[in-house]
């Protein structure tokens, strides 16, 4: 995750909105549909999602995902899937740009959990009740309830099997300013909230001076996640530190020389879905959210290789403890977390 663009996209927000936001204020027409709770509700939202007969479905989720999720929901309840795919920033100008005009074509968007917050902020999302949202960990729902996670991208150590071994590995992080690691580790190069949310977990005085520690290691920096992946497998990067955990899956399915491992501590960035306020097809915008997050669309998740959020699905992928990024951070902390990032890792 690029932390300027996120930045960027946030000045987009507020120039695109200013006072046009306190528009949306007001309760939404579909709110007592969101939170409705009654025995009936599974049957209302299929009736209601066929009298509709789309949903529009907006996502940074890429079409080899998000297609056979789309076509799974069609094939279930018969409610066809308008979807668009664009990268999260484009997502979110999409969204924010249509709603100024006041053309709420957007049912239901799934993207970076930043990003849902960033249309959090700007009025445009609604509370739910989704009885799977209890299925969740804690952290996966902010208090004010407006977005949910509903899978996840690890950060893991992994590396190359034919120039490191399992049992060499550190337990904790701490492990990897040894001399013996020099020239071995690498780190992608955006990752400074993989930084920030190691430093608020551990404190700044255990945090930074671990961080410096690992700066006099001159890691090989690297851009882009999924092609330090594809170094590790390589062996030009013997071990990467800031690795999702899917793309190192991805590549050891199919045969790579690359294995990983959730050193301590975890850090993992939601991803999430968000319901629009001004849904223009709200029984199925809801009846998708509830599809994605029951272990039925979890499961499809965790079978295209994506971490899901969910506690009632486990695999290897999430049988652990990890800590998440929290969006606010990313919003709020951009600029002095990129620096810190900056000065340590990218002017040496």
């Amino acid at each position: 995750m690029n932390w300027r663009a996120h930045g960027s996209a946030v000045l987009l927000a507020v120039a695109l909105f200013g006072p046009a936001a306190n528009a949306q204020t007001a309760p939404g027409k579909n709110d007592a549909l969101y939170l409705y709770q009654g025995a009936d509700r599974q049957q209302r939202l299929v009736e209601g999602a066929r009298r509709e007969g789309s949903v529009v479905f907006y996502t940074s989720m890429a079409t080899t995902e998000s297609m056979p999720l789309a076509q799974a929901f069609e094939k279930k309840y018969g409610v066809k899937v308008e979807l668009w795919r664009a990268t999260s920033d484009k997502v979110i100008q999409r969204v924010v740009t249509e709603a100024r005009a006041r053309r709420f074509s957007v049912d239901f968007v799934e993207t970076n959990g930043p990003e849902l917050e960033m249309l959090a902020r700007e009025k445009l999302l609604s509370e739910i009740y989704s009885p799977y949202i209890a299925d969740l960990p804690a952290a996966a729902v902010p208090a004010h309830r407006l977005w949910v996670s509903d899978r996840l991208n690890i950060f893991v150590v992994a590396y190359n099997t034919n120039k490191v071994k399992r049992e060499a590995l550190p337990r904790t992080f701490e492990g990897f300013v040894d001399p013996k690691w020099k020239g071995l580790i690498g780190l992608e190069a955006t990752d400074a909230e993989w930084l920030a949310t190691i430093v608020k977990l551990w404190g700044p005085e255990r945090g930074m001076a671990f961080f410096h520690k690992l700066a006099d290691m001159r890691p090989d920096i690297r851009k882009g996640h999924v092609l330090f992946s594809e170094l590790v497998a390589a062996g030009e990067v013997p071990v990467g530190l800031t690795i999702y955990s899917s793309n190192a899956e991805s590549m050891k399915r199919r045969g790579g020389p690359i294995d990983w491992a959730p050193i301590e501590p975890v850090v993992a960035r939601p991803q999430a879905i968000g319901v629009a306020k001004n849904a223009p097809h709200p029984h199925a915008a809801l009846l998708f959210a509830d599809f994605i997050l029951s272990p039925e669309g979890q499961e499809l998740l965790l079978s295209m290789g994506r971490v899901p959020t969910s506690t009632k699905v486990k695999s290897h992928m999430n049988n652990f403890s990890y800590t998440l990024i929290d969006p606010v951070t990313v919003l709020d902390e951009s600029a002095k977390w990129e620096k810190i990032w900056n000065d340590l890792f990218m002017k040496r």
